[in-house]
């Protein structure tokens, strides 16, 4: 991204300041202006003020460390507003910190600011003037290319983080037994539902989780949050809820499999976000997969690329995580995308993040990357028969080799360790489901290197046998009269029957009965009877085929942007040796060309702030003194500045004694009261907190907060 703009654009906007801004900014260079007046010739010996070598060699000796993070993040941000800025510093400056910062690089004449009247100002209009213009933005100042370009490129002062190394291995490893939803879990969790078949309270879905399946749950899944894990997996569509009745839908959960272990995760924090989403938002949308389809995908996306961007090597603290949130949604939004309809809750996105496992918390201030790899033909065993129909598996077990078992075994054991049970009722089911015992003891012998006993297989084969003898079939019916039967062997019918029952009586699998019409259709049959249509569909979303089920699990964009760089900021920002140098020359100079008075402590103040950037500014520049703050018992300075304030809008620092500490606050005076003798200062919180009342003669400090020369 190109982070400057032309400078015939930089000038127009410092030609729309309104004059007394203008000509007090041009003054502060240049002192006396004489007259007349040409505001372009102005602005033009402005720039060639700035592209002097020895100011720009001034210029580049004060940035420091703040400046630099600033800078960074406008050319980062695509030339914010400052609410933006706000919100990317979040956790990491306060309003009042970020405000000062901005206000000073744009007295510096580094950042300025340019106003919008509904068109893109990129497409060459000018800078709007007067009524109607939108919020401010700011942007670098292209005068100073050449200092400010490989600040604006280097991202490493934005996203603070240490070596794993630096943190001793203690705090590493002791979350290493914390339960996380793995494949093992998923599959566990599959298991757990088909075994309880009445799931929720009486009103289904919308009434709860019944209180003896969250007790049994309890005991099989030890600390994992029941309600919030199936309500992801119902937003994925992994199960459905009719009436108190939760059902697994295990061909969704099979193109589930199609995803690779960090994608799964992926999908099921996003699944979580998305419930917890919709619950707040709206508990009448419900569960529908293909509601909340879009919102999953944005989810997912910015999981998965705040995922990819972090080192494994690295821990980050959450406001780096929550800044780089913050990144990719505006990269969202600038690309055309929707971010879930307003402002990602990035610390929200962390905190699930962690709890799925995909990033582990060190001492509940940073977060490293839970690094995830795929199992390829294990030398040993996956699951282990430590009773003839127990078995334990291992944590390097396939997701698919898992729900397989899932099908067909009962889960009896879900912590550190998992464990199925086969019984009968769970192999009646499998076998109610199509699966047959000689799938499932082939299956058992490859995950266990041929380590089964022979009495589980025989058992296994009895059940089946016994299963086949008495049968109730569900399915869809087709019969055809003596002299229709000849369709049934036409290759666009055929593949559809499962199994011939009687002569001219077929079954077919219910979900296919709008192909088998087509198929019908196609052969010339123009009269088809449908007889108790409107079957039970496992789908429940229209869809039929498994590849169309997959395209659900849409494939995870690849990064926004390459790992973050490996430096971390330094704790405490470096002092600039160089500008205090500079600073105290300044300061002697002035000592001996302004000696004492008012203007002496402005212009003082001015070469602390970073303003003076040549001999000549102390000389001649036209001074006005601004008194900014009051203390204790400098009642009428308190009284002056509130008014002042008040007049022009701008922010206060306020702090004031309770209860033997310090109170402060930043916020928005909106008057002063008459309380008998006392007047009290009404304050308007920027942390959006209740308004406040301060006595006057209570404020041990009031201190006015700069305003930009770009606000009116």
């Amino acid at each position: 991204m190109n982070n400057f703009r032309s400078i015939e654009f930089w000038k127009e906007s410092i030609m729309t300041l309104p004059d007394n801004a203008f000509f007090d900014l041009l003054r502060s260079v240049f002192g006396k202006i004489k007259t007349p007046y040409n505001k372009q010739i102005l602005a033009g010996d402005l720039e060639k003020f700035l592209l002097r070598e020895d100011i720009q060699k001034n210029i580049a000796c004060y940035i420091d460390d703040n400046d630099i993070r600033i800078i960074a993040a406008v050319a980062a941000l695509g030339e914010p507003a400052l609410k933006d800025l706000e919100i990317f510093f979040d956790g990491d400056l306060n309003y009042a910190e970020l405000h000062d910062l901005v206000v000073n690089l744009e007295e510096r004449l580094i950042l300025y600011r340019f106003f919008e009247k509904g068109q893109d100002q990129r497409q060459g209009q000018r800078p709007g003037k007067g009524q109607g213009r939108g919020p401010g933005r700011l942007a670098l100042n292209p005068a100073l290319k050449s200092i400010l370009s490989p600040l604006a490129e280097d991202k490493s002062m934005l996203f603070s983080s240490v070596s794993i190394d630096e943190v001793s291995q203690d705090e590493i490893t002791r979350n290493k037994n914390k339960i996380f939803l793995d494949d093992r879990i998923l599959a566990a969790l599959l298991s757990f539902v088909s075994q309880n078949k009445l799931f929720f309270k009486a009103g289904g879905g919308e009434g709860g989780i019944r209180q003896k399946t969250l007790n049994a749950a309890e005991s099989l899944f030890p600390g994992l949050p029941l309600e919030t894990v199936i309500g992801a997996l119902q937003v994925l569509g992994l199960f459905f809820a009719e009436n108190e009745t939760l059902v697994p839908d295990y061909r969704r959960f099979s193109a589930f499999g199609t995803l690779d272990r960090q994608g799964r995760l992926i999908y099921c924090a996003a699944g979580i976000l998305c419930s917890l989403e919709s619950k707040e938002i709206d508990a009448a949308v419900g569960f529908s997969p293909w509601l909340l389809r879009s919102r999953v995908h944005n989810y997912a996306e910015i999981i998965n690329r705040l995922y990819s961007s972090i080192d494994t090597k690295r821990l980050y603290p959450s406001v780096t995580l929550r800044k780089l949130v913050y990144m990719m949604e505006r990269a969202d939004a600038a690309n055309g995308g929707a971010a879930n309809g307003g402002v990602i809750n990035g610390g929200k996105i962390i905190e699930v993040m962690e709890e799925i496992g995909l990033i582990v918390s060190v001492s509940d201030k940073y977060w490293y990357k839970a690094p995830f790899t795929e199992i390829s033909a294990p030398d040993s065993p996956l699951i282990a028969i430590d009773t003839p129909c127990t078995l334990l598996l291992y944590p390097e077990i396939a997701y698919n080799d898992a729900v397989a078992i899932a099908a067909f075994a009962d889960i009896i054991e879900a912590g550190m360790a998992v464990r199925f049970e086969i019984s009968r009722d769970s192999a009646v089911q499998a076998f109610d489901r199509g699966l047959t015992a000689a799938a499932i003891i082939e299956l058992l012998q490859r995950l266990s290197h041929n380590r089964i006993n022979e009495n589980l297989s025989f058992t296994l084969c009895d059940w089946e046998k016994r299963h086949g003898e008495v049968t109730l079939r569900r399915g869809l019916i087709l019969t055809l009269s003596p002299e229709q039967r000849h369709l049934a062997e036409t290759k666009s019918l055929a593949r559809f029957i499962t199994e011939t029952l009687a002569p001219g009586i077929y079954m077919l699998p219910e979900s296919a009965e709008d192909r088998v019409v087509q198929a019908l259709r196609k052969a010339g049959v123009a009269i088809i009877a449908r007889r108790g249509e409107g079957g039970d569909n496992m789908l429940h979303d229209g869809e039929s085929s498994t590849g169309s089920l997959r395209s659900f699990f849409l494939s995870l964009h690849a990064p926004l942007q390459a790992p973050l760089p490996a430096g971390a900021i330094p704790n405490g920002l470096q002092k600039n040796s160089s500008a205090s140098i500079l600073i105290e020359s300044f300061h002697s100079i002035l000592n001996k060309v302004r000696p004492k008075g008012e203007e002496r402590d402005e212009m003082a103040a001015r070469i602390d702030r970073r303003l003076i950037l040549c001999e000549s500014q102390l000389k001649d520049a036209v001074v006005r003194y601004e008194k900014l703050e009051a203390r204790g018992l400098d009642y009428v300075g308190k009284a002056l500045i509130a008014k002042q304030a008040i007049s022009l809008q701008t922010p206060v620092e306020v702090i004031w004694p309770v209860k033997q500490k310090q109170e402060r606050i930043f916020g928005i005076p909106k008057m002063l009261e008459k309380a008998d003798s006392e007047s009290i200062l009404v304050i308007d919180p920027l942390d959006d907190g209740d308004v406040l009342r301060v006595p006057l003669g209570k404020i041990s400090l009031l201190r006015r907060r700069r305003k930009s020369i770009f606000e009116e």
